[in-house]
């Protein structure tokens, strides 16, 4: 019998996993993720049952993901820098943070959107901009002080996008 590698062992982990639920709600950027407790609950017997250890320790100011091979001692490592942070409840979110995606980073786990890629969207949705902030914009234009592409992530009214494209 072949001995398996890290590798095949985990081709057998992504094939059980499938993709992960997102159950858990962010009211602040009205969006959803998975959480760490319910990832690892989920991931865990499937990692067990194909002979695989899970580590998140903290190294060297990193938070790292690492999976261990407990027959062979082969290790796949995923980890991200720790921002400098003196607040221990901030710091402690990022660690929480930072363990859930580096251990699906190393899992390559389906997701739809990151919770922080969905509040960029939302905030970026166009807004109207007023005849005053249009004025101000066309005026920082022929400044020199922004560009054309700045000013159309506004939603213009077509007397705007007239005088816009004549600026």
């Amino acid at each position: 019998m072949e001995k398996q590698t890290i590798y095949s062992r985990l081709l057998e982990v992504q094939k059980e996993v499938g993709a992960i639920a997102k159950d858990s709600k962010n009211p602040f950027f009205k969006s959803k993720y998975f959480d760490i407790n319910g990832l690892i609950q989920h991931v865990n017997p499937i990692l067990t049952k194909n002979g695989l250890v899970l580590l998140q320790p903290i190294l060297e100011g990193k938070q790292c993901s690492i999976i261990v091979d407990a027959e062979t001692g082969e290790q796949v490592i995923s980890e991200l820098t720790l921002p400098t942070l003196t607040d221990p409840q901030k710091l402690g979110s990022a660690i929480t943070y930072y363990r859930r995606y580096t251990l699906g980073s190393l899992l390559g786990l389906q997701a739809e959107d990151d919770d922080g890629n969905i509040a960029s969207k939302e905030s970026k949705k166009p807004v109207n901009l007023t005849d005053d902030r249009f004025e101000a914009a066309i005026k920082a234009l022929s400044e020199g002080k922004t560009t054309k592409e700045a000013i159309l992530k506004y939603n213009l009214t077509p007397e705007q996008k007239n005088l816009l494209n004549k600026a």
